[in-house]
């Protein structure tokens, strides 16, 4: 059971804004199951019957969607500072979250979703879902990056579950493609930082099955059905239900080889 607290389902639903649901909450206009519902009750949407004055609410369907974040935009609600954030890119959607931080100076694909528990097991290090970056480093040169990282380097103590790497020289810098199955708090920086390299620019090209591919910087799109399967299949949960473009998948790349 997805329990919520019932003015956010009514909001998520598409009733009211979450003030309003207060207010019919107050006003005794709620049923949950028959009862007058009170003011600070839970809900779960998918297996009990609401009702707003006599008439059945229906839960809205799941939004699923792939952001191409740019630099200098914070993933967050809100910040103090004012810069922009990664909700001022999308349609203002009541319930919306994103799925594994990127922090202000890293770029790329963010997910979003007004799934919550789907996104929890996204995240959760019990699924191991890979993440795959993209980052240009200096400090070394690209067989000795390469190596370093070949070698299952340990952050706090354990070490970073690397399962594909590539590894090339590009001008002055070096440029890594690198794909994690853990999602611990800045680890592909903290890695870089454990092996005395300087990022220059760090970018996520995918998580579990969505790839980026040509998506353009600051926009975003809808999740296909395929790519909403796909996660269902990740961990075994119920079907990622939601709203998502009917269009063929982006094709999947082979796996990476290292760079010799």
């Amino acid at each position: 059971m997805t329990l919520m607290r019932l003015q956010r389902a009514l909001a998520r639903a598409g009733v009211t804004s979450r003030r309003k649901a207060e207010e019919l909450i107050r006003a005794g206009r709620v049923r949950v199951d028959g009862t007058v519902a009170t003011l600070g009750s839970s809900v779960d949407p998918d297996k009990q019957r609401v009702l707003v004055d006599g008439k059945a609410v229906r839960p809205a369907a799941a939004i699923w969607l792939v952001l191409n974040k740019p630099i200098g935009v914070i993933t967050s609600r809100g910040d103090p500072q004012g810069r922009r954030t990664v909700f001022d890119l999308v349609r203002d959607t009541p319930g919306l979250i994103y799925v594994g931080r990127l922090d202000v100076m890293t770029s790329g694909l963010l997910l979003m979703t007004t799934d919550g528990a789907t996104a929890n097991r996204l995240t959760h290090p019990r699924y191991a879902v890979q993440r795959t970056y993209r980052m240009g480093v200096h400090g070394a040169g690209a067989e000795a990056v390469r190596r370093a990282l070949e070698s299952r380097p340990a952050i706090d103590g354990r070490p970073v579950a690397i399962v594909a790497l590539s590894v090339r020289s590009k001008n002055r810098s070096v440029e890594v493609e690198l794909t994690v199955a853990e999602g611990r708090h800045r680890i592909v920086r903290r890695l870089a930082e454990a092996l005395d390299l300087k990022i220059e620019w760090l970018h996520r090209v995918s998580y579990g099955p969505v790839r980026l591919d040509d998506l353009a910087e600051g926009r975003s799109r809808p999740l296909t059905r395929r790519e909403l399967d796909a996660i269902e299949r990740l961990h075994g949960g119920p079907p990622a239900g939601g709203r998502s473009a009917d269009r063929p998948a982006p094709k999947r790349r082979a796996r990476m080889r290292r760079a010799k």
